[in-house]
């Protein structure tokens, strides 16, 4: 292997909120970063993992209220909270602050300064949703009514789930507010706005090349285009955070002073051992700065947060990476939607490691959505990690210990097959700095399954029953015992704690990526301990019965929760509720490929009468577009709008069959014509 000339890299993870314990949606990204960051480290990196809780806003303040308690009081429980579960989950940080501190506050004042200083600020008079009985003003999704364009109940003040419409509180039905239950009236009040116009040149050349992913860069392409907005970076009283110099009742915006945490944390840990500060963020840094964020936050961290460094002086970042959210069984993660599996729940009743495993194989380097399938992630770690991977070490260990007394052999009986395993590293460590670990998964368990079958090809519990073939049982075990090596130290950003018990196992120091070159010959392992143990379905049935609660789907009556499933089915549909379907023929006038969707193809179909729609449907694996395009098929036509990632989707293709490539669109007969009702 090639060393790598050494770099010099801090990284970070999107703030956590501090308002309450990680769930595993969270985690997803924490793991992404973590795995990312000891790979680096293993490659002889310098690699500094810094992030902090995310500490201020109005939910923590009236969280606070609620409990009685001072806000300092909730954040610094929660961050022992916090503290606690990513430890038990080996994310390998190297300082985790919270923006509540004086170093936060001191960078917040220093960069507002400039900010001010470069003439970036300005003042506006605005009108907000105010609570007259809370006495405060609301911030949008503190206010909840009925959608303006399409009736639906209960939408936040800003947009809507259903149709995707957005707009103002002022344009809610029927509003009120969520702190008080009462209808909140419009007030004026005078606010601060960043000018992120100020930026644009920088931001279009900064956002260029491929220093963000496809999909963001045709996502910011949209905002250039739609016009840059100024930012509204101050809140009125009363509001948990830093009070801005020289305003009286005015306070920053959690979204100015929650990114600063990157660099306040940074500084705390500078003071403590001694690092410089300034190699990091000064305009001219050679260092690497990269932020792991959820697809959702985009919007700050790529335009925002860079203009906002420029403008006070610092660097832009050098990469900003975007992942999608997580399901779990296809519930969306969501707390204020009380669907989430809390962190503390899995640690209780599964391993942590194998979570990450179970991460790592389904997370590629785009911003798909990723769903936690518990049926596929008990298959996954049975089969790969203690079907496969350990057990290379478990067949081979045995042999060692009882014919050669726990030593090695002296040389590999197939040299070639160890350097084949040797010269794979670098692809390996490819997908990892590109951040497709689903794809370096994916290597490593075809490794895995070559040498699973140069044992099973060599036979040694044959060669074993003739003591005159001793010495060939020795090395050819000796090569199984040095594939398994190579292998845990490939996966080693991924399962740490499985990778030190095989360093144990070995008797070996902690490995470095270059390492997995140089076989260990010649020398006494230790005995072998399990390094991984199947997972029992029963504790996966555990964990969803204490998780019940949450998994349950909104809406579901009490009666209907099954405590040992995720999702209990609702009662049966009467002929009255069925009739109320309106299945309609339609025509498929287009079909085309969703960019960034597996399973989804976008189709344009004509209902006749009632209009042309454009609806998502998971045929994907069945059909090519070109093969649906002026087909006849059957539609759900009053099914309400869905709002999607990639677009509106205005119904539903009604198809049948076990899934993969036996999906069956459903046709009508000859004589159908488009907009035809079903009966």
């Amino acid at each position: 292997m090639t060393a790598p000339v050494k770099r010099t890299l801090l990284v970070t993870s999107a703030l956590p909120y501090a308002n309450g314990a990680p769930h595993v949606g969270h985690m997803l990204e924490y793991v992404q970063t973590d795995i990312w960051v000891r790979f680096q480290r293993m490659r002889g990196h310098d690699c500094l993992f810094i992030w902090a809780s995310d500490a201020h806003g109005t939910p923590i303040m009236l969280k606070a209220r609620q409990e009685g308690i001072e806000p300092e009081q909730l954040i610094e429980r929660v961050g022992a909270e916090q503290r606690r579960d990513f430890g038990e989950f080996d994310i390998s940080y190297d300082n985790f602050h919270t923006t509540h501190s004086d170093e936060n506050r001191e960078v917040t004042y220093e960069i507002y300064r400039r900010l001010v200083a470069g003439g970036h600020i300005r003042r506006e008079t605005i009108v907000q949703a105010y609570d007259e009985q809370a006495k405060m003003f609301l911030p949008d999704r503190y206010v909840r009514g009925t959608c303006p364009r399409c009736s639906a109940l209960d939408q936040y003040g800003d947009s809507c789930e259903v149709c995707g419409a957005t707009y103002t509180p002022a344009d809610l039905l029927n509003a009120v507010s969520v702190v008080s239950g009462t209808t909140p009236v419009q007030k004026q009040s005078e606010h601060l706005f960043f000018k992120l116009g100020d930026f644009e040149p920088m931001l279009r050349d900064w956002t260029s090349g491929d220093r963000l992913q496809s999909s963001v860069t045709a996502k910011l392409g949209e905002w250039f285009s739609a016009g840059l907005r100024d930012w509204d970076i101050s809140r009125d009283e009363p509001y948990f955070g830093f009070e801005i110099p020289g305003e009286t009742g005015k306070y920053f915006y959690v979204w100015l002073d929650a990114p600063v945490g990157y660099l306040s944390s940074l500084l705390q840990y500078c003071r403590r051992t001694g690092r410089d500060f300034d190699q990091y963020w000064k305009p001219d840094s050679a260092a690497e700065v990269y932020h792991f964020i959820g697809k959702d936050i985009v919007y700050f961290h790529t335009l925002f947060w860079p203009a906002v460094l420029v403008g006070a002086g610092y660097r832009p970042p050098t990469s900003v990476f975007a992942h999608g959210f997580l399901t779990v069984n296809g519930l969306k993660m969501s707390k204020s939607r009380g669907t989430l599996i809390s962190a503390r729940t899995w640690l209780d009743h599964l391993p942590a490691e194998y979570l990450r495993y179970y991460f790592a194989s389904r997370l590629g380097d785009g911003v798909e959505d990723l769903d936690l399938n518990l049926d596929d992630f008990v298959a996954k770690v049975n089969s790969d990690i203690v079907g496969k991977l350990v057990n290379i070490a478990s067949r081979c260990a045995g042999f060692i210990a009882r014919g050669s007394a726990g030593r090695l052999a002296s040389t590999l009986a197939d040299a070639a097959l160890q350097g084949e395993f040797a010269a794979a590293g670098e692809r390996v460590a490819a997908l990892y700095e590109g951040r497709d670990l689903a794809g370096a998964m994916r290597e490593i368990m075809a490794l895995t399954d070559r040498a699973n079958l140069y044992i099973d090809q060599q036979k040694p519990w044959l060669m074993a029953k003739d003591p005159a073939r001793a010495a060939e049982v020795q090395a050819v075990c000796t090569q199984g015992i040095n594939l398994f090596r190579v292998l845990a130290v490939y996966l080693k950003p991924v399962m740490p704690k499985l990778a030190a018990g095989a360093e144990k196992f070995l008797g070996l120091p902690a490995q470095a990526w270059a390492d997995a070159a140089t076989p260990l010959l010649d020398t006494t392992i230790n005995a072998y301990e399990p390094l991984a143990t199947r997972v029992d379905p029963a504790a996966v049935k555990s964990l969803l019965a204490a998780s019940a609660e949450s998994l349950k789907p909104v809406g579901v009556p009490e009666a209907a929760a099954n405590p040992a499933e995720p999702v209990a089915p609702p009662a049966k549909l009467s002929i009255d509720d069925f009739m109320k379907v309106d299945l309609r023929i339609a025509r498929i006038d287009s079909a085309e490929l969703v960019e960034g969707a597996d399973k989804l193809l976008k189709l344009g179909v004509d209902l006749g009468e009632l209009g042309k729609r454009q609806i998502f449907a998971g045929i994907r694996s069945a059909y090519e577009p070109a093969q649906l395009v002026g087909r006849l098929t059957v539609v759900v036509a009053n099914l309400a709008p869905r709002k999607m990632r990639f677009g509106l989707s205005e119904g539903m293709v009604l198809a049948a069959g076990p899934g993969g490539q036996e999906i069956f669109v459903l046709s009508p007969d000859a004589g159908a014509t488009p907009g035809m009702k079903v009966k």
